[in-house]
């Protein structure tokens, strides 16, 4: 694979990933613990900081891939760290600021 193929891949991965905790109300969108109707927002944020590392963890492995890994400071992380937090914003958007109607039985 090409070096712009993987970074195109890995920025697709970085927006489904960063989504995924607000589209769902299972853990890791697997498993489903919750015994409310709704996930805690904290979890979303912690599965969001889950999904943040797996990304990078894919993005590591393309990096290896391709040749030698880059040394990485503070500045790409609180970089990259913001990115997936933008990339976040329609998932929390449509989350919980959006009105949803029930669906009626009927």
């Amino acid at each position: 694979m090409s070096q712009s193929a993987s970074v195109w891949l890995v920025l697709v991965v970085a927006l489904v990933a960063a989504n995924l905790p607000f589209a769902n109300e299972r853990l890791l969108a697997l498993v489903p613990i919750w015994t409310r109707a709704h996930k805690p927002l904290a979890a979303r944020f912690a599965e969001l900081i889950l999904f943040y590392f797996a990304v990078g963890g894919i993005g590591l492995l393309f990096e290896r891939r391709l040749g030698q890994i880059s040394p990485q400071g503070w500045e790409f992380y609180a970089v990259t760290g913001t990115l997936f937090i933008v990339l976040a914003f329609p998932g929390f958007i449509w989350r919980y600021l959006l009105k949803h109607r029930k669906h009626r039985a009927g």
